[in-house]
């Protein structure tokens, strides 16, 4: 049986027959309720569906039979509001149909609306409206207990009760039931009171211990492991948060604001749970709200996991709700990019610069583009044109002076490069990267006593840089004729990162200039195993210079 069920063409209507299945329905509810049969149950159902089909405009059946199928798992919170709706659209007045709507809203957390269900069937029975106005105050205590209730919320609660009770003094047997519910509702209350009031003196172990008997004491799991939950999480103790949500959505699975703390908890901290942050974000796709937000949400998580046609599917569908959000367009472009869609890639990056919805963010855009410009298309004025507007933008862009000097270095206008890096030196003379980045385009220019000055700088700055310690004793061999100096700068970037190819092969030179065959001997030896596997340098030469070592 499908949510589609009370949707689909209906037989020619006779109403007679239709109050016929509608009373055999009746009885078979009633007989549920009693013995809580199930096979009295799907026959209620049945007999519900047939009244509908023949008398569609019979508003009892649509409400009651929306009921028993969300209670039997085959209709969503959403359709049992909508069918509850189709009830009022037939029957305006119809107080049970108000009150069903209602009842679904505050299932699904829509306080607001419920209430307003609530009202308009107190405001249709007057004096007659015990029923509705103890459900609404049940309702806002309901809400009182979930959230944070404000004063007018327990005024509210305080004279729907009061005013319900009066008028209830008659209807014993629904005073008995009534006050069954509010009992526990009241217990409720009581565990919730207290344990606000620890949490606000920040005894948060107290509160947690009170509200771990408050789960044990009453029916309402849900409410205490929510509140245990944002307790774990503001300590810090993300995976006892992470287990207190999932027994509240154990409770109530469209537990809208615990799937959207679950979610981004996992997101955050349990990046190897992105499968079930996934799942929690497609349950929040039935609410219907903030569903770009959503679809961007996933559109990440799909990135994490290498999805990337899904992660394109994900923005995409979140820019169809929101065409002109910038971030939106620049984590497609990042997705085309790295599906190496490159064209579609550079559209969306150029939409979100247009639309610039801060300097410093839209600068950081524009050294995206650039790269794609740079690295992917090879088109240097692009590329430079992109970095120079992300400084206009953000003057203050450190590695976008690096990415614009890297550009010029391609293009080998040292001048310019130089000129970059010296600028982003200014910026931040703290920073190891822009005096390695100098020393080399200063090399280029044969500038040699300030590519050392530079490199020097780098290294002391950041003594644990392999490159910049490879660099210096290159400047050292190959330009000062200084091997021993420069073999305690190529030890010192192999002890560093003792897979770098480029630091053994220079190690074996400078021995090979000091004299020092059989170490020249085994750095060669040691540079040809390493670039079968990083294939940075032409192992032809190297083996020529091995060999050579041992020439008569």
């Amino acid at each position: 049986m499908s949510e589609q069920m009370l949707l689909q063409p209906i037989q020619a209507a006779n109403p007679e027959k239709a109050k016929e299945f509608l009373e055999m329905a009746r009885q078979a509810h009633e007989k549920y309720l009693v013995c809580q049969q199930n096979t009295d149950l799907q026959e209620a159902i049945e007999y519900y569906i047939d009244a509908v089909k023949y008398d569609p405009a019979m508003p009892e059946a649509y409400y009651r039979l929306a009921a028993l199928m969300w209670e039997q798992g085959q209709i969503s919170i959403e359709t049992a509001i909508e069918q509850c709706k189709t009830a009022i659209s037939l029957a305006p007045k119809n107080i049970n149909a108000h009150l069903y709507t209602g009842f679904f809203m505050k299932l699904a957390q829509d306080f607001k609306s419920a209430e307003q269900e609530f009202k308009s069937a107190i405001k249709m029975g007057k004096f007659k409206s015990a029923r509705p106005r103890l459900i609404l105050s049940q309702s806002i205590l309901q809400k009182i207990n979930s959230q944070n209730g404000t004063a007018v919320d327990y005024l509210s609660f305080l004279y729907y009760f009061v005013s319900g009770s009066l008028m209830l003094a008659w209807d014993k047997p629904s005073m008995k039931m009534f006050y069954k519910n509010m009992s526990d509702d009241f217990s409720v209350f009581a565990y919730n009171t207290v344990g606000k009031f620890l949490e606000k003196f920040k005894l948060y172990s107290n509160a947690e211990d009170f509200y771990r008997k408050a789960i044990s004491a009453t029916n309402h799991g849900e409410i205490f492991y929510h509140k245990m939950g944002d307790i774990a999480l503001k300590n810090k103790e993300n995976e006892l948060a992470v287990d207190c949500y999932r027994k509240v959505l154990e409770s109530n699975p469209l537990n809208r604001e615990v799937l959207i703390k679950l979610a981004t908890v996992l997101q955050t901290y349990f990046p190897e749970n992105n499968d079930e942050a996934i799942d929690c974000y497609e349950k929040l796709l039935e609410f219907k709200i903030d569903t770009a937000q959503i679809y961007y949400e996933l559109g990440h998580l799909y990135l994490q996991k290498e999805d990337k046609i899904n992660s394109i599917s994900a923005f995409k569908l979140a820019l169809e709700q929101d065409s002109e959000n910038p971030f939106y367009n620049n984590s497609l472009a990042y997705a085309y990019a790295k599906a190496e869609l490159y064209d579609d890639a550079i559209e969306h990056y150029q939409k979100a610069i247009a639309l610039n919805p801060d300097t410093e963010w839209t600068s950081i855009v524009c050294q995206a583009l650039g790269s794609v410009y740079a690295e992917v298309k090879g088109n240097i004025d692009a590329a430079v044109s992109t970095y120079q507007a992300g400084l206009i933008l953000d003057p203050n862009n450190y590695d976008l002076y690096l990415s614009l000097g890297d550009v010029y270095m391609a293009a080998y206008d040292l001048d310019s490069a130089v000129r970059t890096y010296c600028d982003a030196i200014t910026l931040n003379p703290e920073d190891y990267r822009g005096y390695s980045k100098a020393g080399i385009a200063l090399w280029e220019k044969d500038y040699l006593e300030e590519a050392l000055v530079s490199f020097h700088k780098s290294v002391d700055l950041n003594p644990t840089n392999a490159y910049a310690q490879n660099n210096l004793g290159i400047l050292y061999l190959d330009g000062l004729n200084d091997a021993e100096e420069a073999l305690e700068y190529f030890e010192e970037a192999v002890e560093l990162n003792p897979n770098y190819t480029l630091a053994y092969f220079n190690a074996a030179r400078a021995s090979e200039a000091m004299g020092f065959i059989n170490d020249a001997a085994n750095y060669y030896q040691m540079a040809i195993d390493l670039n079968k596997i990083t294939q940075e340098l032409d192992e032809e030469d190297i083996q020529t210079r091995l060999h050579k070592l041992f020439d008569i």
